[in-house]
């Protein structure tokens, strides 16, 4: 269908709207003015590791402290709880997300199937709230805990003291640069910041061995002190499992990294329908991110505990948020502690980035397909402006406290992850695999536990993600509210039968009728078209053709429309047509008509009954109502000319 023509885009338009999408590419269908999206490359699955990795590895410059504190001399115990359940519970759910959704969608997309119409897309919404409180969060927290590192370090806390809003702010506005730049930067200050951070750790992870090795008594003294102070193993397990949501932080970055699963290149013979290779290197990066992770849990958890005394854990301590820089400046001296301060600053100030690849990648697969952000909302610079603006005034309303949006950040963590095993455990059971069903659903009650007592120990998690669901669904409804009249139908295509009274009918006044299918007997054919004459003054000789709509799904927004042709009664032709809505249908019909013929199409209608502003919400709740004058604002929207716009006749 054509429309208007619009002026040549501005520079700076094209510059903002240039690679529309390129991370969403063959998901949902591109709207009707949509800019075409460009080729994806993709990267090689581990440098997209360290994309995800930049917020799953960042977790060790906190999660040891965290630890300790939680559990105190425990924390290696319970850290290898926290172990089993990201390996033996979270790493095979998202392995099967990745295998179910290999777009990127996750689990959101996958329970998205379960629900139709309104109640899936409010399903959604919400689902994408808690996403949005998550990503968003990891932007702002991790800003703010690398802000709070800087003003701490010793050389500058003189001359920074005071600064933390104003540097948290800097620096998500620095990284909201790096993303309208492009993605592919991205991903090559990520592995250069994982590289050296992992490389550090390591490090400081043998320096600090070869002491618990040379004085041995520490290891003992320890043992000795945690067997007095919980008797045996199996009282040892279960203060670990009381303790285990607290260490929950730990399980961060698996919805990431499925989340930025279309950076991953795959194999050559990949089709975006078919993505096999991209599948199995997402498996790859999943379970090699985890394994890093777990082997650095583990040994840091157990180091911090036996070397540093309990008392340097609490606040204000020189270990509060902080435990392995600590063992960095206490074995490897103050230059290389230093180097340490660095390296965990950059990596917790760039963890924000696998959280804007992640919404950059839902966002615009959801909204714009559901109408319920512009056009542009596909684009990843604008996005990225409008996350960046949204950080700013999170971190304004926290005062860039870590500690104040801890709560939002694990609430959003878990309920992604309890979504995501619930949505495989479904999976599993539709696929008749009764082993991992039974699995899936051991995890997914495990991680349905950690929530709930996560949200009971720290409520404001869940009313800042409510905030966050009752924005994201206001602004929805608003937009799609002032896109209501827009032209959503993507592509028309009609059968050869429908084709043929098309261009039957241009060889003379093309005479359309709109038709509310009710027994599709001869008497409802026969009256319609006598109605229409007289309601019009039109002649007998004049031809009509039925053009009717069902409504299929309402709540969706834009889509392709298939247009079939039928005889009925041997005389009566009839157009059928499937949409979710019959104003936005029939003016997509008739655009098409006049874009194939050349000729100008007619069309009749019968008043609607009832008050209007009823009628309008049935058409905007479930795609019908005001049919004849929807139809012709649909119609007025699309083709501003009137010269060129196909006629409407209501009688």
């Amino acid at each position: 269908m054509t429309a208007t023509e619009h002026p040549a885009p501005s520079r700076l338009r094209s510059w903002m709207l240039e690679g529309l999408s390129d991370m969403g590419k063959g998901q949902g269908v591109a709207g009707p003015h949509a800019t075409p999206e460009p080729p994806h490359r993709g990267q090689a699955w581990y440098r997209v590791m360290c994309l995800t990795g930049v917020d799953y590895f960042s977790t060790l410059g906190y999660q040891p402290g965290i630890a300790a504190l939680a559990a105190g001399l425990l924390s290696p115990v319970a850290t290898v709880v926290l172990v089993v359940v990201t390996l033996a519970g979270a790493l095979p759910v998202y392995r099967r997300v990745a295998e179910e959704s290999p777009h990127g969608e996750g689990s959101i997309a996958m329970l998205e199937r379960l629900l139709t119409f309104w109640k899936g897309k409010l399903f959604v919404l919400t689902l994408l709230g808690f996403a949005a409180t998550d990503f968003l969060i990891t932007i702002t927290l991790s800003a703010a805990d690398a802000s709070t590192h800087l003003v701490e370090n010793p050389h500058l806390t003189d001359a920074l003291q005071g600064r933390r809003m104003l540097i948290t702010l800097l620096l998500v506005a620095l990284l909201g640069a790096v993303f309208l730049k492009g993605f592919l930067e991205a991903i090559g200050v990520a592995v250069a910041l994982v590289a050296t951070y992992l490389v550090l750790n390591a490090v400081v992870v043998a320096a600090s061995f070869w002491h618990v090795v040379t004085a041995g008594h520490v290891v003992t003294d320890w043992s000795h002190a945690l067997t007095a102070e919980h008797g045996n193993v199996f009282a040892m397990v279960g203060v670990s499992l009381l303790v285990f949501p607290k260490l929950a932080l730990g399980l961060s970055g698996f919805e990431t990294g499925v989340a930025v699963m279309p950076h991953v290149k795959g194999d050559p013979g990949d089709t975006e329908d078919h993505p096999a290779g991209r599948i199995r290197d997402t498996k790859k990066l999943l379970t090699t991110a985890a394994l890093i992770m777990s082997v650095f849990l583990i040994v840091t958890s157990f180091l911090t505990t036996v070397l540093i005394p309990e008392k340097e854990f609490e606040s204000g301590g020189q270990a509060n948020g902080r435990a392995l820089a600590y063992l960095a400046h206490e074995y490897l001296g103050n230059t290389f502690g230093t180097v340490y301060d660095v390296s965990t600053i950059a990596i917790l100030w760039f963890a924000g980035a696998s959280a804007m690849a992640g919404l950059l990648n839902l966002m615009p697969r959801y909204l714009p397909r559901y109408g319920m952000a512009p056009h542009w909302a596909r684009a990843v610079r604008p996005m990225v402006l409008v996350f960046t603006l949204i950080a700013f005034l999170v971190t304004w309303v926290f005062d860039a406290d870590v500690d104040a949006q801890g709560g939002a950040y694990a609430t959003g963590v878990l309920v992604l992850m309890s979504s995501a095993a619930i949505a495989v455990t479904i999976a599993a059971r539709r696929a008749g695999q009764r082993g991992w069903t039974v699995a899936f659903g051991v995890v997914s009650a495990v991680l349905l536990y950690v929530t709930v007592v996560n949200v009971i120990e720290r409520p404001d998690g869940v009313k800042i993600g409510a905030c966050f669901i009752a924005g994201i669904i206001a602004v929805s409804l608003l937009s799609r509210l002032a896109r209501a009249f827009e032209l959503r139908v993507t592509d028309v295509t009609l059968d050869p039968l429908a084709d043929r009274f098309v261009r039957d009918m241009a060889s003379r006044k093309m005479r359309f009728i709109a038709n509310e299918p009710d027994r599709r007997d001869r008497a409802e054919y026969r009256d319609k078209v006598e109605q229409i004459r007289e309601d019009n003054d039109l002649p007998a000789h004049e031809d009509f053709v039925f053009a009717e709509v069902t409504v299929t799904d309402p709540s969706e927004f834009e889509g392709r429309l298939v247009v079939r042709g039928e005889v009925l009664h041997g005389r009566y032709r009839v157009l059928v047509l499937e949409s979710s809505s019959i104003p936005n249908a029939l003016a997509a019909l008739l655009l098409h008509v006049r874009d194939t013929t050349g000729c100008t199409p007619h069309i009749y209608f019968e008043w609607t009954e009832g008050s209007p502003f009823t009628n309008f919400l049935r058409f905007f709740l479930f795609g019908q109502g005001e049919v004849a004058p929807v139809t012709r604002e649909v119609l007025r929207e699309a083709e501003p000319d009137p010269a060129r716009r196909p006629r409407v006749h209501t009688g």
